[in-house]
């Protein structure tokens, strides 16, 4: 870059406007904020650009509707927030069936991890509770507990066949302990249709 193209006629002429136009400092009020709505800004480099307004586009059929269907989390139906009764201690585990081939040979391709496991247990820890008090609703991905004086809303973390699940209630050990079949697309891990 040479010196006659950075200090040409036309850019010195607009630099002694900048100059010009500025307010005139006064060393008294140094410590003041100062606000210029006029001052030059990056945004005002380049050209001018047109201001665009932009109206928000209601998708769904039903204008009085405030969002879509897609936009609410699945089993966010099931969420009260002022109920006030306690949420009891769980512990999800999953579980997977392992044969001679798997444990010797490795021929499935099944590891330890969550993805190859087709049951999920969840073991709810119930205090004082009989088992005649218990209300357990189980959707794909949301399991509904309620009890006198429990509640539990559990998001799952895989979808689950909900017809095919199992619920026993260890009433020494005060735990009912729920099993799902986690329903899962077939792929090169999971071979069956679970």
């Amino acid at each position: 870059m040479d010196l006659d193209s950075m200090f040409s006629g036309s850019s010195l002429q607009s630099l002694a406007k900048l100059l010009r136009d500025a307010p005139e400092e006064d060393d008294d009020d140094d410590n003041v904020p100062r606000c210029s709505v006029g001052a030059m800004t990056p945004g005002s480099v380049g050209p001018v650009k047109k201001e665009t307004t932009s109206t928000f586009q209601v998708k769904s059929e039903n204008k009085k509707t405030i969002w879509n269907t897609e936009e609410v989390p699945e089993g966010s139906e099931f969420d009260d927030t002022w109920d006030p009764r306690e949420k009891p201690e769980y512990e999800i585990s999953f579980k997977q069936h392992v044969g001679t081939e798997d444990v010797f040979f490795g021929m499935t391709g099944k590891d330890p991890s969550t993805a190859c496991c087709e049951d999920i247990v969840i073991k709810i820890k119930l205090p004082e509770t009989k088992y005649s008090d218990i209300t357990l609703d189980i959707q794909d991905k949301v399991l509904d507990l309620r009890t006198p004086k429990n509640k539990l809303l559990l998001h799952l973390p895989y979808p689950v066949n909900s017809k095919e699940g199992r619920a026993r209630f260890l009433s020494e050990e005060e735990i009912l302990e729920v099993t799902l079949r986690v329903s899962r697309k077939l792929d090169f891990i999971n071979f069956s249709d679970g």
